[in-house]
């Protein structure tokens, strides 16, 4: 078994810095809960477990901190930094005799054994290693190194069960990120270990066997555990190079979109899969995982793919589940969402799963959001294992790495351009010496007529796998300017219906919003929101869409303040009901009969907490076709 098959190779924790609109998405976090979370809620506070307290010490505390580490050193923010040291040293502190580490199990998961359970630390081991790459503390990889000989010496009489067990490719890549460091022999006997006892995702994903909205308690089916699965086929690649995995992981994706796909690129998960209905919701911590877990399968196969879908949850689910001053959270998202009240709804969660709040519904979500736009900047770019540079999305950043054949230089990219909401991006190099590498560059499957130039002069493009290199000689002050056309497509889904689409962007229609108080706290506080205007909008067949551009705001995912939008026809149609609190089943024959016909302004998904992002379409459903 070796570790030479993942086609990149990410780069260490802030190499890669922010930018622009993007830069002002992690400040606005610093500045809401992320930032301030341990002051207001007690469970990742200074009695959490994993600080030594008496607290909950289980998860809570090791989800936090893997968003609160990466953001505060992308943002070199000295107050982060310290409260995030503040639970390494406490955990590096822990370490027993025999490897162990962390606090003893307090208020666990129901159904987790409270003598052992290794799901906490694989979180715990994972901002481990980012710490350690922000940082070069030369304490992680011993303290590593001395966890898994425990590890190795247990597990088979102390197996992975329960969420360990669905969950277990998260250890798996801590221990490759060690070996590829140590290359101790013992690592990859441990890796074949936890793999065996992992549930098994290849065999899920390859032949998926859950077609309908399922309504019973199962890991598998559990969308939390299967957003994080679906980079376990990848993760396993990475270990044997077997075809069949990479396989896995495009049929699971295949079919998850097709049984369960919802318009912002995430499938519905209600607690569990749940049917490709634009009411059902999907749970916070299920977006980040994904995202986290395409970052993960771009980096081992190297596809476009996989950075297409990144973006499309990036940029549409995370930003819609989050208020914009990141001072409240929804646990579920309806793509359909007229109204978030405490109601019940045709899903597994409960009545205020759909509020924005500190904690609705249940504190998973809480806790974990955090690393959603920070393991995105990490992510943003890669090495190619042959000394150039990979792009896997184009939100604004600064990219620092050594280039060239034995890394004979160092690079800094700037990427700017403000893209998704504008089409051109510009990169430009300084280098400290000259160098000759290849920049591979993703192209989305959505944009049909990418042109690049170097310089200003030309360059054509051979697309491979969703990505074209670029290998020359490079010299500092290189420029490229790369244009990525976006046209305006409606994309027909379950019964006709209809979600528009432009790049990376899915447009909604954003439904006045009335923000009413449920629960007021010292900060933090539980709100719902019921509409203030129509919701009950088609689309006209056959109608232009006329795009709009505004200046990018500090919190370009605002309704209010959008940098791009559609103006559209549309009408009001007369039996599109309500059903159990949410938008009911887009009418397969919308009557919008003595209706007026309205124009219609729509907005990226993201930025409208109450919208319609799948419509019905007035007139012959085929006739819904690509607009310009």
């Amino acid at each position: 078994m070796t570790e030479t098959y993942a086609a990149f190779e990410a780069l260490p924790l802030g190499a890669i810095k922010p930018r622009e609109w993007l830069r002002d998405q992690l400040r606005i976090q610093a500045d809401g809960l992320t930032g301030h979370l341990d002051e207001h809620w007690a469970d990742v506070g200074p009695d959490n477990g994993w600080l030594g307290g008496k607290g909950e010490s289980w998860e809570r505390g090791p989800y936090y901190l893997d968003g609160l580490l990466p953001l505060a050193y992308q943002l070199e923010d000295e107050l982060l930094i310290a409260k995030a040291k503040r639970w390494i040293e406490w955990s590096l502190a822990s370490q027993r005799e025999d490897g162990s580490f962390g606090p003893q199990m307090r208020e666990l998961a129901s159904g987790v054994d409270k003598n052992h359970d290794w799901w906490p630390y694989m979180i715990m081991l994972k901002v481990m290693t980012q710490y350690a790459e922000a940082t070069a503390d030369p304490r992680v990889v011993p303290f590593m190194t001395s966890f898994f000989r425990y590890a190795r010496k247990t597990i088979e009489g102390q197996p992975l069960l329960e969420w360990a067990e669905a969950r277990g490719m998260e250890m798996l890549l801590s221990i490759q990120w060690l070996h590829r460091r140590t290359q101790d022999a013992f690592l990859l006997e441990l890796a074949e270990i936890v793999a065996g006892q992992t549930t098994g995702w290849t065999e899920v994903f390859r032949d998926f066997p859950f077609w309908r909205k399922v309504e019973q308690w199962d890991l598998k089916t559990h969308v939390v555990n299967v957003a994080m699965g679906i980079k376990a086929p990848g993760v396993r690649y990475e270990l044997t190079g077997d075809a069949r995995e990479k396989e896995a992981a495009h049929r699971g994706i295949d079919s998850l979109m097709t049984y369960h796909g919802q318009a912002h690129g995430m499938f519905s998960g209600d607690e569990w899969l749940s049917g490709t209905h634009p009411s059902q919701g999907v749970e916070l911590c299920a977006v980040v995982e994904y995202m986290f877990s395409m970052e993960q399968l771009a980096r081992v196969f190297g596809d476009g793919r996989f950075g297409d879908i990144l973006e499309k949850v990036a940029f549409n689910a995370l930003p819609a589940a989050i208020s914009s001053d990141w001072t409240s959270h929804q646990y579920d998202q309806q793509v359909n969402q007229m109204m978030c009240n405490v109601a019940p709804r045709a899903w597994s969660n409960g009545a205020d799963a759909n509020v924005f709040g500190l904690e609705p519904h249940f504190g998973c979500c809480t806790a974990n959001m955090h690393q959603g736009w920070p393991k995105f900047v990490s992510h943003l770019w890669m090495a190619d294992r042959a000394g150039g540079l990979a792009a896997i999305s184009y939100a604004p950043c600064t990219v620092k790495a050594e280039v060239g054949a034995g890394r004979v230089a160092v690079a800094e990219l700037e990427v700017s351009g403000s893209y998704p909401f504008r089409e051109s991006v510009e990169i430009s190099l300084k280098l400290s010496d000259p160098a000759a590498f290849g920049i591979s560059l993703r192209i989305p499957a959505w944009c049909e007529n990418p042109t690049l130039t170097v310089n200003g002069e030309r360059i054509e493009l051979e697309v491979k796998s969703g990505y074209a290199a670029v290998t020359r000689h490079w010299e500092s002050g290189d420029r490229l300017t790369l244009r990525l056309p976006m046209t305006v497509k409606t994309v027909t889904r379950n019964l006709y219906a209809a979600s528009v689409e432009r790049g990376p962007l899915v447009y909604a229609l954003p439904i006045q919003e009335n923000w009413q108080l449920l629960t007021k706290r010292e900060r933090f506080h539980d709100w719902e929101i019921y509409p203030g205007s129509s919701w009950k909008y088609g689309l006209l067949s056959g109608s232009e869409f006329a795009v709009e551009t505004a200046d990018v705001a500090y919190q370009p995912f605002g309704a209010g303040q959008s940098p791009v939008r559609l103006k559209t026809k549309g009408q009001l149609i007369r039996d599109w009901k309500m059903e159990g609190n949410s938008a009911g089943t887009p009418p397969l024959h919308p009557n919008a009969e003595g209706r007026p016909i309205a124009e219609l302004e729509l907005v990226p998904y993201g930025s409208a907490k109450l919208r319609i992002g799948e419509f019905p379409v007035i007139g012959h459903p085929l006739e819904a076709r690509r607009h310009k």
